[in-house]
Parts: C-alpha cells; sequence; structure tokens
C-alpha cells in the first residue's frame, strides 16, 4: 500500500494519469470501505485543491419506503448531513443516475447551497448492479472548473473502488 502521494503536474490528462495508480495502490489489499472512500477524497483534495471532495451514501431514512443520501468521508468545509431524492446536484445525479456537470451552481434548480464558497460542482454516481449506492461529489471556488475530462477520470476512479459489504 502507498502511503505517500506525488502530486503530479502537467496537463489534467497527465495529472489523472498519474493519480489514478498511486489511489489504486491505496486501495489494493485495504477491505475496509470508509478508509478507502476517505483515502480517494484526501488524494483528490490533495491534488486538485478543490474546495469540497465528498462521499455521499445512499442510506435508509427511517421511513420504509425512502432511502436519502447520507454524508460520507470528505475533506474541505463542513457540509449537508443528508440529501432527499432529487434534491440538488447530488440528490438529481442519484435520481438520474448519470454524472452531472454543474458550470455555475447558482443557475443550477434546487441546488443545496452548503457553502457559499462553492461555484461549480461535478456529481458522479457509484452504480453498482444497476443501482446507484451513493455518489462522489467534488465543489469549486471557480465556476465552470469541471468538464469530460474530470468525469472520465473520476467515474474510472469510482469504478476501481470495492464497495463490498465490510464484515
Amino acid at each position: 500500500m502507498a502511503e505517500d502521494l506525488t502530486i503530479a503536474q502537467g496537463t489534467k490528462v497527465e495529472i489523472y494519469q498519474s493519480l489514478i495508480p498511486q489511489i489504486k495502490g491505496l486501495l489494493d489489499g485495504e477491505p475496509d470501505l470508509i478508509a478507502n472512500l476517505a483515502n480517494v477524497t484526501a488524494a483528490l483534495k490533495e491534488q486538485f485543491h478543490w474546495l469540497w471532495v465528498g462521499f455521499y451514501l445512499v442510506k435508509p431514512s427511517g421511513s420504509a419506503q425512502d432511502n436519502e443520501l447520507v454524508l460520507g468521508p470528505f475533506q474541505g468545509p463542513v457540509a449537508c448531513t443528508r440529501i432527499k431524492k432529487g434534491r440538488g446536484v447530488c440528490g438529481a445525479a442519484w435520481q438520474k443516475a448519470e454524472t452531472l456537470i454543474v458550470d455555475d451552481v447558482e443557475k443550477f434548480p434546487g441546488h443545496i447551497a452548503c457553502s457559499s464558497l462553492s461555484r461549480s460542482e461535478i456529481v458522479v454516481p457509484v452504480i453498482r448492479n444497476n443501482e446507484v449506492i451513493g455518489v462522489l461529489d467534488v465543489d469549486s471556488e471557480a465556476l465552470a472548473r469541471f468538464d469530460e475530462t474530470d468525469k472520465k477520470y473520476l467515474e474510472e476512479i469510482i469504478e476501481s473502488i470495492s464497495f463490498a459489504p465490510v464484515p
């Protein structure tokens, strides 16, 4: 298991191509989901200096029929704890089961402002067995910070994480 992160320089593609094998090294042989999600968020935050990077996991809300996204491991300012399906960018990505890139969060209908500093966002759903079980949420202080390159490589990172239940 790798214990240090080498911060890459270069184009965004080169940076992701350097970072992904390091993330896979952090995950290799570690069965604990929370530890792995924590290391993924830390690696992304360290490399890109985004405002906020974290996971929300689908969990029962107490109601027999409703689930919610519940805050998981993250790096950045204090965050919203629970998000309903279809609400905000995270809830919309969950509902649609697709990655959403929002260039200006203030123009996104129903945006949840957990931090007034957030200006743009990308949310990548975690899909296993055709079901969304969580999302990776990334916020930036800059407008239009995320693009198709981020989408491609963040989706690849999500695929490398085992979301198997931990005994």
